[in-house]
């Protein structure tokens, strides 16, 4: 073999050497990505559990597993940057929050594993080919199935039985902006609903077409999941209370800095089992081989000084079922 052919033949392999002496070294110090499109409270809280339940299969930071967490705030720019860099390091595996995390990180590696959470649609979005057979390098967890959409539309007119009109704030630019809203849309024949997509863009947008659509009485809210309305929740909280609009949310946080209800999956359940699958990609096993798994249960979060401020009587009923009020 010709110096130069072999010089070129190591330095293809050498490419892969980081990735492929760690897998064969199961002593070794393993490395973990950690990419979450956005941030806050609820989003720290979710990590802890994470990184609890590593720990309970055994992975210690600084002991057997190093992290490296990256968090975009919601901006477009710092998530696809901390996405290369991430990739660049090509970690054992890197785990993915939501659904922009997730489609910047697969644009930057096809080969480390990835393990995503709180993702709407991973097969429409490209993610993965199936949910029982991922067939790439990612796998991980829904945020919710389409059907549960139609829920949010049953708890406002539960909650709100006066509300004839409902805007649906939605993301057009992505299916499950799409989705949540063609399910809302079915569901709201039978309850006596009109539903009116807003999308959700910007502040300034936000603001003028809410209020616009606000001028209607017997009106409400549904603010179905998106990158756009979590990084804007404060504004549409506050909208949602000065109109005097009884809203539903897609995401616990909104109602924990005052929105009125939410119902969503049992993220830190996700989370808690995400552990489970990075533990066993670590181990040797392959994401193309662990089938998307689908939230098992739901979480429903009453906001009463909310309610009560909106001049609404909570039905007993409700506050029952609930998992969480805050008062």
């Amino acid at each position: 073999m010709r110096r130069r052919d072999f010089i070129t033949l190591v330095g293809s392999f050498a490419v892969g050497w980081p990735y492929a002496a760690r897998a064969q070294h199961p002593n070794a110090v393993r490395e973990i990505g950690v990419l979450t499109g956005g941030s806050g409270p609820d989003s720290t809280a979710r990590l802890e559990v994470f990184l609890s339940a590593l720990s309970l299969l055994g992975w210690t930071e600084n002991h057997n597993v190093r992290l490296d967490i990256r968090r975009g705030g919601g901006d477009a720019d710092d998530i696809r940057k901390f996405a290369a860099e991430l990739a660049a390091r090509t970690p054992d595996v890197i785990v993915t929050v939501g659904g922009p995390a997730t489609a910047e990180v697969l644009k930057a590696t096809h080969t480390v594993p990835i393990v995503f959470t709180i993702v709407p649609d991973p097969v429409a979005s490209g993610f993965v080919a199936s949910l029982s057979r991922p067939g790439g390098n990612a796998t991980g967890f829904l945020q919710f199935e389409y059907r549960l959409s139609g829920k949010w539309l049953e708890l406002l007119k539960e909650i709100a039985p006066n509300v004839v009109r409902a805007a649906v704030l939605r993301d057009a630019t992505v299916p499950a902006g799409l989705g949540q809203f063609a399910a809302i849309q079915s569901a709201a024949l039978s309850l006596g609903v009109e539903v009116t997509p807003v999308d959700v863009q910007n502040a300034d947008e936000i603001e003028r077409d809410v209020t616009e659509f606000a001028r209607s009485s017997d009106s409400g809210l549904i603010v179905v999941s998106s990158t756009n309305a979590l990084v804007n929740r404060k504004l549409i909280v506050s909208l949602a209370a000065r109109l005097r609009l009884p809203a539903v949310y897609a995401q616990r946080e909104f109602v924990a800095g005052g929105g009125l209800i939410s119902y969503s999956a049992d993220f830190s359940a996700q989370f808690r089992a995400a552990a489970g699958y990075v533990d066993r990609i670590l181990k040797g096993e392959k994401p193309a081989n662990l089938p998307v798994q689908a939230p098992t249960k739901y979480e429903l979060v009453i906001n009463l000084k909310t309610a009560n401020a909106l001049g609404l009587n909570v039905p007993q009923e409700l506050l029952v079922a609930a998992d969480e009020v805050i008062e």
